[in-house]
Parts: C-alpha cells; sequence; structure tokens
C-alpha cells in the first residue's frame, strides 16, 4: 500500500473517531500530495520517496510556525501546530539518532578521505543522499562541520 492510499485510509478513520486535529493534518497532507501529482512536469508516477519529502517539508513548516506562535504568545495555536507536526511524523520513516548520523557521517569521511572544511559539499552531497528521510539537514550539516573542522 503506497503512502497516499495509506493517507486515504486514515482519513477515513480520523472522520470516524471525530478527531478533528488528525483530519485536518492529514487533509492538509492529501491536499499536498494532490498538488504534488498534478504539477505540471509532475512524473508519470507519484512514488513514496517524494511523499516523504513533503511530509518533511511540512513536518518544517508546522515547527516553524508552531515557533512564531509562541514568540507572539499564541499558544494556541502553536499547539494545534505541534499537535499536526506529530500526526504528521507518524509517516515518517523512523529518524536516526544523533549518534547513528555521527556513526554514517564519519565513515562517509573516510571513504572520501575528507580532511578540511574545502571537502564540506562533497561530504555533504553524499550523506544528504543517503541519509535522505533518516535525518534533518540541519544536524548533519551540524557533525560534518564539527567533524571537519
Amino acid at each position: 500500500m503506497t503512502l497516499f492510499d495509506t493517507i486515504t485510509d486514515e482519513i477515513k478513520k480520523a472522520m470516524l473517531a471525530k478527531n478533528k486535529v488528525r483530519l485536518d493534518a492529514l487533509r492538509g497532507v492529501k491536499k499536498e500530495f494532490i498538488e504534488a501529482k498534478t504539477a505540471k512536469g509532475a512524473a508519470e508516477e507519484f512514488t513514496d520517496d517524494k511523499a516523504i519529502a513533503i511530509l518533511h517539508k511540512m513536518v518544517k513548516q508546522r515547527k516553524e510556525s508552531a515557533e512564531i506562535y509562541k514568540e507572539q504568545n499564541r499558544s494556541d495555536l502553536a499547539e494545534t501546530e505541534i499537535e499536526q507536526m506529530q500526526v504528521i511524523q507518524e509517516f515518517l520513516p523512523k529518524q536516526l539518532s544523533e549518534k547513528e548520523i555521527e556513526v554514517e557521517i564519519m565513515r562517509i569521511i573516510t571513504d572520501t578521505g575528507a580532511s578540511t572544511m574545502k571537502d564540506m559539499g562533497r561530504v555533504m552531497g553524499i550523506a544528504t543522499k543517503e541519509l535522505a528521510g533518516k535525518a534533518d539537514g540541519g544536524t548533519i550539516s551540524a557533525i560534518v562541520k564539527k567533524r571537519l573542522s
């Protein structure tokens, strides 16, 4: 079952359970999926990889919105964003711990022979491809900088 189908099934379950926050989050996800499917120049097939990239983008947006709402003392809106973010995260692959990310980056640095900050671009390129969907880009970048400096 594709991620698109899973989301559709979960929308039905949320409707039956009358879970408004979950329903709103899942409808937002489905809307983004449909827009990506029908976008001009979109690939014939809507893959789970593309769906996961969209989910990551949506989680990041929710996190940023929640921070802005907190700064403006709108904890009610921030809480809704956080709840929706948690619903979306359920459909993402398990994230690696910082320790696991560090191990992978050290392996990449060793494999590429990188030793200075000049090699950061090469290491980041490989790391972001290999760890796509499993680790946050900011975390990867911070660890690469720490190891190469």
